[in-house]
């Protein structure tokens, strides 16, 4: 296996594996486009016409550009920026659901599509939960099952930030675009990590983070919708065009987008997504899967640690998070022995995402903790967490002993 070997910065002095949460550190090219470009271009795009707003809204167009073609769309208008996933998935959802439709979704999402999914269906929408089997995976089936002549849309995550499972979404995809239901999909998780392509995925939209595996900063996400799926204003606000217009404008990108961009955040994303091309996707994925099988592998052998769907499945993918509990511990209180011990940064609890610890049953225990592999981890980082968390269970054991 060819590691990346990317240089860890010196100001990082943790083994940060909490990548799952948000990547870090960043490419040093994030970092300096965000600096330089918004000391000499920090203005507000699209609104006037003197030279810095026209570079300030090439650089916006140029990232829409490059997005599109990452999640291979056909219309850079279509890619709409907004906080991050969670603000998309609102969007998608408040602005595609009408009272009285049906819905399905999954246990393994997060809260960003289950708490807009609990207020519709408090709210009178009938919703089909489907469960996740015990290695972690979906069967499209059992969603394709489920729908309804009066199915409006299937919401779904294409990789679980808590176990790593990457389900097959283009099955159900297919499925819901012979039948004319509109498939949204959370690839927060995905995206940075593996290909996610709209057409081959049959995703009518796709909703993303630039925090996470794109490399990109907090505090800028957004979705791509396919041609032909419209949403509904459940926002409207400043576009800067067309000002005497009383009625927020229902052309793309506008349609989507409210008030002045996250410009820094954008300048941020830009260099992030073509840091991730330079490197490849494939390289990037490989390296942080070599990584996770030798955590893996070797958390296995130690006695007391518990993990979950970390097992194999041939011809099924996933993605470097891995979550585990060591007997006798509380998530968190193992998440602070890492830290305060071993310099080493996880997460843990729930992870926000409430069903699938109910599906595993670590809900009782206040969920479990979270590895998540980066492109800048190595191997001899792993290592020494392998020694770390090896040493707590040790530690465990002789207590429960006495």
């Amino acid at each position: 296996m060819t590691y990346l070997n990317l240089p860890i910065p010196p100001e990082v002095k943790m083994i940060y594996l909490d990548n799952g949460a948000t990547s870090f550190p960043k490419p040093q090219e994030v970092y300096e486009k965000m600096d330089t470009f918004y000391r000499s271009a920090g203005v507000n795009p699209g609104r006037s016409g003197f030279d810095l707003c026209l570079e300030a809204g090439s650089m916006l167009d140029e990232t829409r550009s490059l997005l599109c073609e990452f999640f291979g769309g056909t219309d850079p208008n279509r890619l709409t920026f907004s906080y991050n996933s969670t603000d998309s998935l609102n969007l998608a959802i408040w602005g595609i659901i009408n009272p009285g439709d049906h819905i399905v979704t999954t246990h393994l999402e997060h809260n960003a599509t289950l708490r807009p999914i609990w207020k519709l269906e408090q709210m009178g929408c009938p919703v089909d939960w489907i469960d996740f089997d015990n290695s972690g995976y979906i069967d499209p089936q059992e969603i394709i099952r489920r729908l309804r002549n009066n199915t409006r849309a299937v919401v779904m995550n294409h990789a679980s930030n808590v176990i790593g499972t990457v389900q097959d979404v283009a099955a159900v995809g297919r499925v819901c675009r012979e039948r004319g239901i509109i498939f949204i999909l959370d690839v927060s998780q995905s995206a940075g990590m593996i290909p996610v392509n709209m057409d081959g995925l049959c995703a009518d939209i796709v909703c993303f983070t630039g925090h996470k595996s794109l490399m990109g900063p907090m505090g800028i996400g957004g979705m791509y919708v396919r041609d032909g799926i419209e949403i509904r204003h459940t926002r409207a606000g400043g576009t800067g065009v067309k000002s005497i217009q009383r009625n927020h404008l229902d052309e793309y990108p506008y349609r989507m987008e409210y008030g002045t961009p996250n410009l820094p955040g954008i300048a941020g994303l830009n260099a992030g997504v073509k840091w991730v091309n330079n490197y490849g996707l494939k390289a990037i994925h490989q390296h942080e899967m070599a990584l996770w099988k030798i955590l893996r592998d070797a958390l296995a052998e130690i006695e007391g640690v518990t993990m979950y769907c970390a097992k194999d499945v041939p011809g099924k993918e996933r993605i470097s998070v891995l979550s585990f509990n060591i007997d006798g511990l509380e998530a968190a209180n193992t998440g602070t022995m890492l830290d305060v011990d071993y310099d080493i940064a996880c997460r843990t609890g729930l992870h926000c995402t409430p069903m699938v610890h109910e599906h595993l049953g670590t809900d009782k225990i206040h969920g479990a903790a979270r590895f998540g592999i980066g492109a800048f981890n190595n191997e001899e980082q792993i290592r020494k967490t392998i020694d770390a968390v090896s040493e707590i269970a040790e530690s465990q054991k002789k207590r429960r002993k006495v």
